[in-house]
C-alpha cells in the first residue's frame, strides 16, 4: 500500500483540522479524530471503523510502527509540523485516527457486546469531559451503552474521547434528541429506569440488579421533567461532609458502582 505524502496545509489537511473543533463537520462527514495511544488501541480492538492513519514523516515507535504495517486504512505522512497540530503534542509523536462515527439509531442498543449491562443515559451534557469520564465508568462497571440526550456536548469531541482514556469504544454510543425512543426500548426489553437526583432514595437502599436504565442528568439543573416523569426510581446518594452536590459523572459512576456491587 502506497503512504500519501502532505507537507504543506491542503483541503484534506483542513477538513481533519476542523474536526478537532467543529461539531458540524465532524458530523456531517461522519469521522472524528483519536489521539493518543490508549484510545486509538481500543478503538482498533473493539473494531471501530478507521479511515485514515496520519503519521509524522520520519517518526517511529515500536506501536505506530505494527499498527502502522497492519491497518487496511487510508496511511498519510504528514509534516512533523502539521501532525503536531492534529495530534496536540508539540513532537506530533505517534499516530492519529480518522474514525467513522456511528449511526445513532436505538435498535443499535439491542446489538451491543454487553447485552446485560446497564444502559446509561447522559441528559444534556454541557462538558465533554464529563462525558468522557462517565463512558470511562460505564465500561469499568459492565455498562452495555452510552445515551447522550437533548442538547449537549458531543461524545466525539476529543475531549470526550481523551478523557474516556479509550472506554467510549468499548460501549455503544448513541445521540437522540429526546427520552422517547430511549424510553420505548427499555419499556419494551424489560428494564427499570432509575434516575439521580439529591432528593431520592439512598442508592444502597433500591434494588438496582436486573436490566437497569441509569439517567444521569444535567450537570446544572439535573434531570429534565421528561425524564423524571418516566423514571421508575430516584436515588440519592448519601453525603456527609460540606459539598453540596456531586459532579454528574462522578454521581452516575457511583450509581454505576452499586448496581454493580448488587449483580456479583
Amino acid at each position: 500500500m502506497s503512504d500519501l505524502r502532505i507537507t504543506r496545509e491542503n483541503a484534506r489537511f483542513q477538513q481533519w483540522e476542523a474536526l478537532l473543533t467543529n461539531r458540524s463537520k465532524r458530523h456531517r462527514n461522519r469521522e472524528f479524530l483519536v489521539q493518543g495511544v490508549r484510545p486509538m488501541t481500543r478503538a482498533i480492538e473493539e473494531g471501530w471503523t478507521i479511515r485514515a492513519l496520519l503519521r509524522a514523516d520520519g517518526s517511529s515507535s515500536t506501536w505506530a510502527d505494527d499498527v502502522w504495517a497492519r491497518t487496511h486504512a487510508e496511511r498519510v505522512l504528514l509534516s512533523p509540523e502539521l501532525h503536531s497540530r492534529l495530534s496536540g503534542r508539540d513532537e506530533g509523536a505517534e499516530l492519529v485516527a480518522v474514525v467513522e462515527m456511528p449511526e445513532d439509531g436505538v435498535s443499535r442498543l439491542a446489538e451491543s457486546a454487553r447485552p446485560h449491562g446497564p444502559i446509561v443515559v447522559f441528559d444534556r451534557p454541557t462538558s465533554p469531559g464529563n462525558i468522557g469520564t462517565l463512558a470511562r465508568s460505564a465500561d469499568a462497571f459492565g455498562a452495555s451503552a452510552l445515551v447522550i440526550t437533548g442538547h449537549a456536548a458531543d461524545p466525539y469531541d476529543p475531549q470526550a474521547v481523551r478523557a474516556s482514556t479509550g472506554s467510549l469504544f468499548a460501549l455503544t454510543v448513541l445521540r437522540v434528541p429526546g427520552p422517547g425512543p430511549v424510553v420505548e426500548h427499555a419499556h419494551a426489553h424489560g428494564y427499570r429506569i432509575v434516575g439521580t437526583d439529591e432528593e431520592g432514595s439512598d442508592v444502597g437502599g433500591v434494588d438496582l440488579s436486573g436490566r437497569l436504565l441509569v439517567v444521569v442528568g444535567n450537570e446544572t439543573s439535573g434531570l429534565a421533567a421528561g425524564w423524571r416523569a418516566v423514571c421508575d426510581e430516584i436515588v440519592s446518594i448519601p453525603m456527609v461532609g460540606t459539598a453540596s452536590s456531586l459532579n454528574a459523572a462522578v454521581a452516575g459512576s457511583i450509581v454505576l458502582h452499586e448496581a454493580l456491587r448488587q449483580r456479583v
